[in-house]
């Protein structure tokens, strides 16, 4: 078991890391964390991440009123990263040609961000253990369905003992114990959730089994949305006067401040807060 840091820290959510080259002061960085709160871009100057790649997985995400496929590189190191880059990135690209020849991703790579030019960011993969990099040939008419299909399918099977399932058996390989025993992000997000609302575990893996899954890390993110929802809209029901004043209450305070860039978990916190001092208003 890793040794728990006790005392202050940063709540247990996933690291993103965004592609763009950015010039700063005379430096040239290649991705940057966000501070989506006060609209700003932290670049980050060590352009590599070292560690296990646990998932491969594609993002909808809405820009300017567009979809916007975006390609999520899930990696355990020291923390859970999630490295996010447009699908059609020469970043995407090139992470998707050389993780395309990796045969044994139990063992931990090196994700180098590397500025092109112009505002093109590529991606170099390294074998972490043999420092020797992992070169495809470019070919920018491949089947990228196809390669990430394949890049999936190669994956170590993160765990699901979060809550949901029985916990995965013990591997004899202790870095394939590392990669399994992670907490997927959506795995975690539902657990902090449920705690907060109090709600049911039976009620979760009821709703889970008719969508055939066993976590809500099999889900796809509009999914699992959707289960959060649920819970909430559980809680506050009998708190209205009418159901769809619950789901609109919901959608006002919790949702609009998600997409706003609060943190979804002090949202739903801020919107209890409101439901109940509302109440407590009405019965004065």
């Amino acid at each position: 078991m890793p040794e728990i840091k006790l005392g202050l820290g940063n709540p247990p959510q996933p690291i993103y890391l965004y592609m763009k080259k950015l010039e700063v002061d005379g430096w040239i960085y290649a991705w940057y964390n966000c501070e989506i709160e006060q609209d700003k871009k932290i670049p980050v100057s060590q352009r590599a991440l070292t560690g296990y790649v646990l998932e491969l997985r594609l993002t909808d995400k809405d820009f300017k009123g567009k979809d916007n496929l975006k390609l999520d590189i899930v990696v355990q190191a020291d923390e859970i990263y999630i490295v996010r880059s447009g699908i059609e990135t020469n970043f995407a690209k090139s992470f998707l040609l050389a993780a395309s020849v990796v045969k044994d991703f139990t063992q931990p790579i090196i994700i180098v961000a590397t500025p092109g030019d112009e505002n093109s960011v590529f991606c170099n993969l390294y074998d972490a253990l043999t420092k020797t990099r992992i070169r495809r040939e470019w070919n920018p008419n491949a089947d990228w369905g196809a390669i990430i299909r394949d890049v999936q399918s190669k994956l170590t099977p993160t765990s699901d003992s979060v809550d949901y399932a029985q916990s995965a058996q013990p591997q004899s390989n202790p870095k394939q114990t590392t990669v399994t025993s992670a907490i997927h992000p959506q795995d975690l997000r539902v657990k902090q959730i449920r705690k907060l609302l109090n709600y049911p575990l039976d009620l979760i893996k009821e709703w889970l089994h008719f969508q055939d899954v066993s976590s809500p890390s099999e889900l796809h993110h509009s999914k699992v949305d959707e289960l959060v929802k649920t819970m909430c809209i559980a809680w506050a029901s009998g708190k209205f006067d009418h159901p769809n004043h619950a789901a609109n209450s919901y959608q006002k305070y919790v949702v609009s401040a998600v997409t706003d860039g609060v943190d979804e978990l002090q949202a739903i916190k801020g919107w209890m807060q409101q439901v109940q001092q509302q109440i407590v208003a009405n019965m004065v």
